[in-house]
């Protein structure tokens, strides 16, 4: 058994069994909704279908981060226990949650100084960042040391690529990441922007397509172009969804018609209610491993 645990924030966004049984802790992001505090607990205060049925009848949301004393409280009992910690964040070109654990690692060596804390940005988000959290495991189960694995993730988490789309243009226009006018045009001219994140954590428009069944091609064309390999891809790929189950099962059809050496099917998650509160329903992401971000 490792003599240190694996650590993350919520926003990886994958099923509380699949971290139990990865061994992996989380410790949960906020969201208010309408003015209502909730955890980011992976769906168990609020089904996500619930979540997004409200923010479709036109609840607000916002989001909060995980704060100093909470991370303190987090990582404690594991220090207790005589165990290192090895945590990854949130991507740091989305929030400032690296910071808090900064802080709060800092606070707790002083009590604790045999100890080590290691923190480590995923520049990552939603599966993308559980898909790296998942390897990170494997690393960890087959014998390597928190160091070890804490390098690997340096070296190589900006090959973890992230491509999603989204139907809905609503929250990107809330958000500021639309204009009005270009929000508007696009919505009746049904365009769906195909985005990827950058090599900073950013998320940047990079086509605009026409029509769903346009949009599902031209993101499987892009694991074809950059995934390692292409066609001949033999890692995980796994998919989160905002509550549009029949886009994500196309996306994952299509990528399963084309990429036959995959390492088992792919795998289907749902998109969390801090990420969620910013996409909002109707977005899909696609994760894979392959040719290193850009900007």
């Amino acid at each position: 058994m490792a003599d240190y645990v694996l650590t993350c924030c919520s926003t990886a966004d994958l099923t509380k069994e699949h971290f139990e049984e990865r061994d992996i802790h989380y410790v949960c992001f906020h969201y208010y909704l309408d003015g209502k505090e909730y955890p980011d607990d992976l769906g168990r205060s609020m089904p996500f279908h619930e979540f997004y049925q409200k923010m479709s009848a036109g609840a607000m949301t916002r989001t909060s981060q995980v704060n100093v004393d909470e991370f303190i409280a987090f990582f404690k009992p594991f220090l207790e226990e005589g165990k290192d910690i090895l945590h990854v964040t949130l991507s740091s070109g989305l929030s400032g949650v690296r910071n808090s654990a900064m802080t709060a690692r800092d606070y707790l060596l002083e009590q604790f100084p045999g100890r080590s804390i290691v923190i480590v940005d995923s520049l990552g988000a939603s599966s993308g960042y559980g898909l790296l959290m998942d390897k990170l495991a494997d690393l960890r189960d087959a014998g390597s040391s928190l160091t070890e694995v804490a390098d690997w993730a340096e070296r190589n988490k900006l090959r973890l690529n992230h491509w999603f789309f989204s139907t809905d243009l609503t929250y990107y226009i809330r958000g500021g990441r639309i204009g009005k006018v270009s929000g508007w045009f696009g919505t009746v001219l049904r365009i769906c922007p195909l985005l990827n994140m950058d090599n900073v954590g950013h998320l940047v428009p990079r086509f605009k397509l026409r029509g769903k069944q346009a949009v599902i091609k031209a993101i499987v064309d892009q694991m074809e172009e950059c995934a390692d390999g292409g066609l001949k891809y033999d890692g995980k790929c796994y998919i989160s969804m905002s509550d549009c189950p029949e886009d994500a099962r196309a996306v994952a059809d299509l990528v399963e018609s084309r990429f036959k050496k995959l390492n088992g099917k792919v795998e289907i998650y749902d998109i969390g209610t801090t990420i969620g509160s910013h996409t909002g329903p109707g977005t899909v992401a696609l994760f894979f491993w392959g040719r290193e971000r850009a900007e």
